[in-house]
Parts: C-alpha cells; structure tokens; sequence
C-alpha cells in the first residue's frame, strides 16, 4: 500500500487537477441535502438535482414533507430509481426531523444514522457539507480509486478504506479529500475507461501500470 506520504502526494495531485472539487447535490440548508443524499442512494446527483427542485418547492419544510402523501412525494421522484422506497424513507425521516430534533437536522453521526434511509455515508456527506465537520463519505469513486492507488488494500471494507484515508489525511483535509477523491473518480480514473494515459499518478499507481502494459488485463472497475 502507499505510504502515508506518497498517499498525501498523489492526493495533492489530484488537489492540482481539480482545485474546484465540490459537492454537486444542489441545496439551500441541511434538511435539503439531507433529503438529497438520501436520495442520491444508487442514482446519480444528475438525476436527483433534476428532482429535487419540485420536491423542495412543493415541500420546504420538514413539516411539509411529513404532512405529504405518498402519492404526492412520488409524483416529484418517480424519475429517480427506487423511488417508493426512498419516498417512504424521506417521508419518515422528516417525521422523525420533528419528533426527535425539533424540526433540525442533527450535527452527530450517531443521531443522524438513527434516522430513516440514513447510513455512514450519507451521514458523513452532512456532515462535512451541511456542518462543516471533518467526515471521509466512501462512495463507489472512493472506494474505486483508494483501492486503484492502493491507498487501502484491494480487500478492504467501506469502513476499512473509510478508516485508512482517515489515519492517511489530516483531518482538516478530510473534506476537501472527500471532494477530491469523488471528481478524480467521476472525471478521470472512471470505472471503466480510467485515463492512465494522461494521468500524473501513473507512476505511482499499479492498477494504472497493470493496464498500461497490457490493456486487456481485468482490473478493478467498481
């Protein structure tokens, strides 16, 4: 695996192609993106921004979510996959925004996982960019690329490479990283036609050479 320093190394590169990196689920507060992430669960931020608009302006509120129907939730995202059950996950994450937190969203991940549809990740996206707290969210990017660099072992769990970036980054970093890892996986190191070619971490990166040598060489691609 790479060292805590050649791992900052490649991770400062990454800072250099994508000085920008950022959050792209659109929102205007906390109970926002809470929803969105929760939506973004297996679907693309693409298609949940196209969504979201509607639902929000339909139902601003935690209140106003909670009142709504069923058939009225889905009505604003059926074009996302596995609408019905996210549409009853929504529904009752925004009742129990009410009963438990006052109608906030809350600033722990211990609080915020006991809420409906609500996992690691998606609490750890809330955290750092509703919160500002530092939180490493391991989606299929992360994952994808801390296992190409070898960041992490090729075997590790989500919370494993979760836990790795963690002890690799500093801690005010972890956000931005977050950021980072998520737009060099969804731009360049893509699952299925990564630019090794291009890329200035090839050198450092044995999936990349793997592939370089020999293109028809199964590689990772989750």
């Amino acid at each position: 695996m790479l060292s805590k320093q050649r791992t900052m190394e490649a991770i400062e590169k990454m800072y250099e192609m994508f000085p920008e990196a950022h959050g792209e689920l659109q929102h205007k507060n906390p109970y926002e993106l809470l929803i969105a992430v929760i939506l973004s669960a297996q679907a693309t931020d693409v298609s949940v921004n196209k969504a979201t608009p509607a639902l929000f302006a339909a139902f601003p509120t935690p209140q106003d979510l909670a009142n709504a129907s069923v058939e009225e939730i889905i009505s604003k995202i059926k074009t996302i996959g596995l609408y019905r059950n996210k549409t009853k996950n929504i529904k009752a994450c925004a009742q129990q925004l009410l009963d438990r937190f006052d109608g906030q969203v809350p600033r722990t991940r211990e609080e915020l996982v006991s809420l409906p549809g609500v996992g690691r990740k998606t609490a750890n996206v809330v955290l750092g960019d509703a919160f500002g707290i530092p939180a490493i969210a391991v989606d299929t990017h992360v994952e994808r690329v801390s296992k190409r660099l070898r960041i992490c072992k090729l075997d590790a769990s989500v919370l494993e490479v979760e836990q790795t970036l963690m002890k690799k980054v500093p801690e005010e970093l972890w956000v931005k990283t977050h950021h980072t890892l998520i737009f060099f996986g969804r731009y360049h190191c893509t699952a299925r036609s990564p630019r090794c070619e291009v890329c200035p971490l090839l050198t450092m990166c044995q999936e990349g050479k793997n592939r370089m040598k020999n293109p028809t060489t199964k590689v990772l691609k989750k």
